[in-house]
């Protein structure tokens, strides 16, 4: 399944270069966040390498959700697509912008991949094996590398929300007496944990599950975590709520460390 999803994303990378290279309109959603066309372009490519390789698995993917396809994913395992998480990013030009594709089983992300085009890196893990990507000019995969968290040293390295940052960000660093803070865009907050780079990603302002699950999968295929603010793991395939939205995450904590720190230090 990996080896799909590779071939997908870094083809839906090269098309959103392409489309950067070249301009591009920006139009707003419903929801007031920006679309291009190399998020629809991007789409459209992934889902073309799921049907073709798992025609059976539904696909729950962000723009399609956003045009109102929506398939039933009832006890069934399906994928989760973010052709273009940091569409933000994207627009202004910064390189923190990413591809994400996931598989959900009984709720959990199970495979996943994060790539991003333009640092030229690219993440991916399944079965408790985590990997680093470099990518070449070409869109072709240079070298690999496994990945693992780190223990979570005394001196702990927080990420947060490049644009969503929020006072409960600041009140949960200050409780846990997390001095060092840097701000990043996109699913690539969960690949630093993933890689051994940084400790913990507070979130608690609105993620929907195409923006965390890729990310999470590669995490906790490297041995990290992602829970709610009960302490259980963060699911996926939330559907049904009368009081939020189909596929939206709670507050969630990441943690790089093998040991999850709730209390404070």
């Amino acid at each position: 399944m990996l080896r799909t999803f590779e071939k997908a994303a870094l083809e839906a990378g090269k098309a959103i270069i392409t489309v950067l290279r070249e301009g591009f309109p920006v139009t707003m959603k419903a929801d007031a966040s920006p679309v291009t066309v190399a998020d629809e372009e991007a789409e459209r490519i992934i889902l073309a390498h799921l049907a073709r390789d798992f025609p059976e698995i539904p696909v729950v993917a962000e723009e399609s959700v956003a045009a109102g396809k929506v398939p039933d994913i009832s006890g069934r395992g399906f994928f989760l697509v973010d052709p273009l998480d940091g569409t933000r990013e994207f627009v202004e030009g910064r390189q923190e912008f990413t591809v994400n594709i996931a598989y959900i089983e009984n709720g959990a992300p199970m495979a996943g991949i994060v790539y991003a085009p333009a640092l030229g890196l690219a993440f991916s893990g399944e079965h408790r094996h985590a990997e680093r990507l470099v990518v070449t000019d070409d869109f072709t995969v240079g070298a690999r590398s496994t990945i693992t968290v780190r223990e979570q040293p005394d001196d702990r390295l927080a990420l947060a929300s490049l644009r969503h940052n929020s006072p409960e960000t600041g009140n949960f660093l200050a409780h846990h007496a997390i001095s060092k803070c840097t701000n990043i865009g996109s699913s690539l907050k969960f690949c630093l944990l993933a890689e051994g780079k940084a400790d913990v990603y507070p979130r608690f302002t609105r993620t929907m599950e195409w923006d965390t699950a890729a990310g999470d999968a590669v995490l906790r295929a490297a041995g990290g975590s992602t829970v709610t603010l009960d302490g259980a793991p963060l699911t996926y395939g939330k559907t049904g709520a009368a009081a939020d939205f189909d596929f939206a995450n709670p507050n969630f904590i990441s943690w790089g460390g093998r040991k999850r720190v709730l209390e404070p230090a």
